[in-house]
This record gives C-alpha cells, sequence and structure tokens, in this order.
C-alpha cells in the first residue's frame, strides 16, 4: 500500500516543487494534488469566472506543470487530485447559469488531472448546506445529472471521478449531507457506473467527514467495500473539521486498520492533513510530516497482519 498526502497547506509556504521535495523527504510516495488552487472556493462563492479555466487550453495545462514536474523530480506519483469546490451554489437570479458554468469548470480540471499524470479526481457532490438543502429526491436528480455531464471528458482523459461523503454546518450544529448517508453514496457511484457503461465512478472516504456525522468508520468502509479508490484520511475532535494527524482527535484508528483489512484495501492510503501547518510551529511540520507518514506505514502494516491472522 502507498501512502500519499496531500499538496495544500504546504504549498502556500514552500511553493509546489518545495513542496514535492517536502513530501519526499519526510517518506511518503504519491501525492493528493490539489488542483483546487486553480479556481479558489471564495472565488466560487462570490460568482467569479476563472480566467485560467477559460483560457486557452496551452496556458491552462501549462499553469498546471509544477505538479506534474513534481512529481517526476522526485519519483512520487500524482495518485489523485482535488477538483475546486464547491461544485454547486443555490441558484442565484443574478447569476442563473453559474453552475453550468462550474461543469464547464470540471471538465477542464479532467483535463489537467490527465496532465499531470493522476488518474482520480476527487469531485464534491452537488448539494447546498442547509438551509437550502434540496430534497432527497431533487437532490439526488442534480447529482445524477451533474455527475453525467463529467462521463465524456472522465472517459476521454482516462479519470475516475471520486465522489465524497459531505458535512453541513447550520447555527453551531453538524448535519450529514451529501453521501454521509453510505446506503445513499454507494447508490451513486453503482447509478452512475452503470450509466457510464464502465468503472468511472468511485468514492473518496474522508475519514474526518465520517466522524463528523457520527458514523462507524470500521461499518462504513466495509460497507463502501471497493468502491472506494481515495481516502482523505485526518482526525478530529468530532465537532469541527480539523484535518489533524492520527490520534490527535477521537476517531478510533483500530477500527479504520480493521476496516482496511476487512477489503483487502491494497490502493494508495491519501492524508488530508493540511492543518499540522497551521497547529505547529513552522520548524516541526517536516516532523509532523514524517510522523504522519509513518501512521499511515503502521495502518497498512496493521492491516495486514490482520488479514494474515485469519487466513
Amino acid at each position: 500500500m502507498k501512502i500519499a498526502v496531500q499538496s495544500g497547506g504546504m504549498e502556500e509556504r514552500l511553493g509546489i516543487e518545495g513542496t514535492y521535495r517536502m513530501i519526499k523527504e519526510t517518506g511518503f510516495d504519491a501525492v493528493d494534488a490539489n488542483l483546487d488552487h486553480l479556481f479558489h472556493g471564495h472565488e466560487i462563492r462570490q460568482h467569479m469566472r476563472s480566467a485560467l479555466l477559460d483560457g486557452p487550453e496551452e496556458a491552462m495545462l501549462e499553469s498546471c506543470r509544477p505538479w506534474k514536474e513534481g512529481a517526476e523530480k522526485y519519483g512520487l506519483e500524482n495518485y489523485q487530485a482535488h477538483a475546486p469546490f464547491p461544485s454547486a451554489l443555490p441558484v442565484d437570479p443574478a447569476f442563473p447559469d453559474y453552475n453550468d458554468y462550474l461543469i464547464h469548470c470540471l471538465i477542464r480540471t479532467i483535463q489537467c488531472t490527465a496532465f499531470i499524470g493522476c488518474r482520480r479526481l476527487i469531485v464534491h457532490p452537488f448539494f447546498y448546506g442547509l438551509p437550502a438543502r434540496l430534497g432527497p429526491e431533487a437532490e439526488w436528480e442534480q447529482n445524477i445529472r451533474s455527475y453525467s455531464a463529467l462521463i465524456d471528458a472522465a472517459k476521454k482523459y482516462d479519470v475516475i471521478i471520486c465522489l465524497e461523503n459531505m458535512f453541513s454546518n447550520y447555527k453551531g450544529k453538524i448535519y450529514g449531507a451529501c453521501c454521509s448517508d453510505i446506503d445513499v453514496a454507494c447508490r451513486y457511484v453503482d447509478t452512475l457506473n452503470e450509466i457510464a457503461g464502465e468503472k468511472r465512478f468511485g468514492f473518496c472516504l474522508d475519514t474526518g467527514h465520517i466522524l463528523l456525522a457520527g458514523k462507524d468508520i470500521y461499518d462504513t468502509i466495509v460497507q463502501l467495500g471497493d468502491r472506494i479508490e481515495a481516502f482523505h484520511v485526518h482526525d478530529n475532535n468530532g465537532t469541527r473539521d480539523q484535518h489533524l494527524a492520527p490520534y490527535m482527535g477521537i476517531l478510533d484508528w483500530d477500527r479504520f486498520v480493521a476496516g482496511l483489512a476487512a477489503i483487502n484495501y491494497d490502493k494508495t492510503l491519501s492524508f488530508e492533513t493540511f492543518n499540522v501547518w497551521n497547529t505547529v510551529d513552522n520548524e516541526l511540520c517536516p516532523d509532523m510530516m514524517r510522523y504522519i507518514a509513518k501512521s499511515g506505514r503502521m495502518f497498512a502494516r496493521r492491516a495486514e497482519e490482520i488479514k494474515a491472522a485469519h487466513a
């Protein structure tokens, strides 16, 4: 099992080339490339447009070259990438076609994903937080329609689109959101693959979001099974999306490892722990990165030990 970490958190401090060097030096095999930096969430929420994703193909791909060359220079795999988010906004009469524009941006991000040598792109579900949240049937229809619009590009560039389990925060309370119901999440992946006529969709299981939604991590992993193509592994205190290193919160990591063993997970285990760069002094961050990498290798080893004990 390869161990990966996201590039975000470091990119803002070290630049992309420095980030890939840090990832290599601290013991990782692969990267979750934060292509969401191509079009930031605060820009999307203001209904802005992306000059980069609207521009000429050559210029767009050139802007992605640092992620591609960083992986090549340091012998790392761009295993997965993160698309710009949110993927949809409640319809604003002043911007009636903005969600269609976001689909355009996601299609172009699929092209960027392939350019950097990556085959998995995490695309957040198309949902609205409370109080604007759609009813279950309308939300289902919106997601099936929107993800289906990505199929042709996913096939053309040989990219697997990964859905992710989400949460919503309203008046200080955490609520489960789209794909936090794992029955529904499985149905999404299976339905979309049926529409695509091949495996074009998988799931990125976010451990921190599972904890916030009050779900058991072992049961979740087992239920999703081989639909899991990617992970966002991180910890929190159960009430805030803190994106911390393992054992800095309250997730049951023994049950996480048991889940990996139960489904014979042998793909890449990727950490989304950018907040360590905001919670400890920068001088200590390389040591925190080594700790995260060692945590991943420990999880992988213990999962293998559990499987061997039951063989």
